[in-house]
């Protein structure tokens, strides 16, 4: 799983930006079926010219269809839309379906990955429980929980419980949607010779976790995968840490607590 990903939510010229983040060094791609744009990421990986091998695509199911039969039909639809034999990591969007939905939902994605239509199966948006849930249900743990991290928000103790169980964490809204006007996160940029962005990805890569910065933008496409030449010392981590507001700071819907 390359370190780094694409997200495509609320882009509304996915082809083009997807074959730009190609050509910035982006090799994953992070969709969803409720993104409607399964399709144009597929256009785009075959437009490209890549390997199919060398690439890592993602895909979600949202809770108003989870269950196990409609998880089997959406997993082939995603199939179909994206134009591929194989989805590299397909993750439960959110929890709110339930405890019996979320698990039949999840039995189905293991059957799925048992017939060779998935890789890697994942879940976004859960908190400790429903993580647990998986574990009392006597199922393989996932490969990844994908939830909304920056310094804002950094949701230590799923953090923590993820990094106890192996499982990789994905930061979705990395650059907290463009709100990086506080004076630390610009000192820091300004000390770098960066952008504000480019701070809060490293940030997120010296974390460990998998940052999933999305855009429309050329200039900003190529400037989110320019991460690798410059680093944070612990002072400025120190200090980027220091800005999170608990659930306060989420600036999405993080629907961690669903029941």
């Amino acid at each position: 799983m390359p370190l780094l990903g694409f997200g495509v939510y609320q882009n509304y010229t996915t082809r083009a930006s997807v074959l730009e983040a190609f050509r910035a060094g982006f090799r994953h791609v992070d969709s969803a079926q409720a993104y409607r744009n399964e399709t144009a990421v597929g256009e785009a990986v075959r437009d490209s010219g890549i390997d199919r091998g060398e690439l890592f695509i993602t895909t979600k199911c949202v809770s108003k269809n989870h269950g196990y039969e409609s998880t089997l039909k959406g997993i082939d639809e995603s199939l179909a839309k994206f134009g591929f034999e194989y989805i590299d990591l397909f993750l439960i969007h959110d929890p709110c379906s339930g405890t019996e939905r979320r698990l039949a939902t999840y039995r189905a994605l293991q059957d799925a990955r048992d017939a060779g239509k998935i890789r890697s199966i994942g879940v976004s948006n859960y908190s400790i429980k429903h993580l647990e849930e998986i574990a009392d249900a006597k199922y393989d743990m996932p490969a990844v929980n994908q939830i909304e991290l920056h310094p804002f928000c950094q949701q230590r103790p799923i953090v923590d419980y993820c990094r106890e169980h192996s499982i990789v964490v994905q930061a979705y809204c990395p650059i907290m949607r463009g709100k990086m006007d506080h004076p630390i996160i610009q000192t820091i940029a300004q000390n770098h010779s960066r952008d504000a962005a480019q701070v809060l990805l490293r940030w997120s890569l010296q974390k460990g976790f998998i940052p999933l910065p999305k855009s429309a933008t050329p200039e900003r496409i190529r400037s989110n995968a320019q991460l690798y030449d410059f680093e944070l010392g612990p002072e400025e981590m120190e200090q980027l840490d220091g800005l999170d507001r608990g659930k306060d700071g989420s600036i999405s819907w993080n629907p961690i607590d669903a029941p």
